[in-house]
């Protein structure tokens, strides 16, 4: 009895096969129970004769190999596209000298996520370690909105009166902590 190794079945119902297998199955003092590392293709009883069916497989192997070559070269090819992009990365309008003009938007689209909403001048730094930027709100320091971003680089904006999109998460310190993830230049 032998199953094919492309039969989807439980690990319980594999290992009780097993199980039941190796009971039916003669065994001698000599043979092995492990195959061999050297390299050949059959195992070897400690007698040095070749054991009948014994192959190593190899299709498991070639298989990984195949898979990581295909996801190196996917990688690759993705890391090289080039399109528009949402993010602020090297390849946003931005940073290809195209500037920060007023009324233009940046970021995601996404509203129902990034539902908050907060306006003022871009600056750099957070409070005791919460935000890595804030706006400077009227009102003083207690106003200012401390201001994270997964989606967007916030440092291509400094300086600037901007309207942020975000959501807004739990702070120790600060009054006011935004991951943003929309903005539009004021």
């Amino acid at each position: 009895m032998r199953l094919s190794s492309n039969v989807a079945l439980p690990k319980w119902l594999k290992y009780g096969l097993l199980m039941v297998m190796e009971k039916d199955q003669p065994r001698s003092d000599t043979g092995q129970l492990v195959h061999n590392f050297n390299g050949s293709d059959t195992l070897r009883s400690n007698s040095g004769q070749a054991r009948p069916g014994s192959a190593i497989h190899k299709g498991p192997l070639i298989l990984f190999l195949i898979l990581a070559v295909l996801g190196i070269g996917t990688g690759y090819l993705l890391s090289q596209a080039q399109g528009p992009s949402l993010f602020g990365s090297p390849s946003s309008p931005i940073s290809k000298g195209g500037g920060a003009e007023k009324g233009k938007i940046f970021g995601s689209a996404d509203e129902k996520t990034f539902k908050d909403s907060a306006e003022g001048t871009l600056r750099e730094g957070g409070i005791d370690g919460e935000g890595a930027y804030h706006l400077e709100r009227p009102g003083g320091e207690s106003q200012n909105v401390y201001l994270t971003s997964s989606v967007l680089d916030l440092s291509q904006f400094l300086g600037k009166k901007i309207k942020v999109w975000g959501e807004t998460h739990e702070a120790e310190k600060a009054g006011w902590l935004m991951d943003v993830g929309r903005l539009q230049v004021l």
